[in-house]
């Protein structure tokens, strides 16, 4: 806004400060009156333009739809793929779960069976020193 385009007036002059009165040219209302308020006239389209123009818009509305199954097919195998993995772990973690399992049965078994070998052989000791106790005594009786 230039300078010409506006008047300033001075109101008051006060201890505290000045007041003005900012008064716009009448040019500056001129110049805005230049625009036009109302929207050109539409062009008339010929059924040609119309006919384009509709296929254009089919156009981008199926390479849209196209683009959005894409996305979603390829979120779908990202949760296949999470899911298989997913299921790959758990067989992995379960096998691992069942050998550890099973070697510590086996562990189990052949430490229970060697207690048992043990105590067998204990007892056939205690046997044979009580049979010689059986017959120590027996001797000991016949005399």
């Amino acid at each position: 806004m230039a300078a010409r385009d506006f008047k300033v007036k001075e109101l008051d002059k006060r201890a505290s400060g000045q007041a003005f009165e900012v008064i716009l040219d009448t040019a500056a209302t001129e110049v805005k009156a230049d625009f036009p308020l109302s929207p050109q006239k539409k062009k008339d389209w010929s059924l040609e333009e119309i006919q384009k123009k509709l296929e254009a818009a089919e156009e981008r509305r199926k390479s849209h739809e196209a683009e959005v199954l894409k996305h979603l097919a390829e979120k779908r195998e990202h949760e296949k793929e999470v899911q298989q993995k997913a299921l790959e772990e758990n067989n992995n973690f379960s096998k691992m779960a069942e050998e550890k399992l099973n070697q510590k049965m086996e562990a189990t078994k052949e430490n229970r069976t060697a207690i048992m070998a043990a105590m067998t052989e204990k007892f056939k000791e205690k046997d044979k020193k009580l049979e010689e106790v059986r017959k120590n005594k027996n001797k000991e009786a016949e005399i």
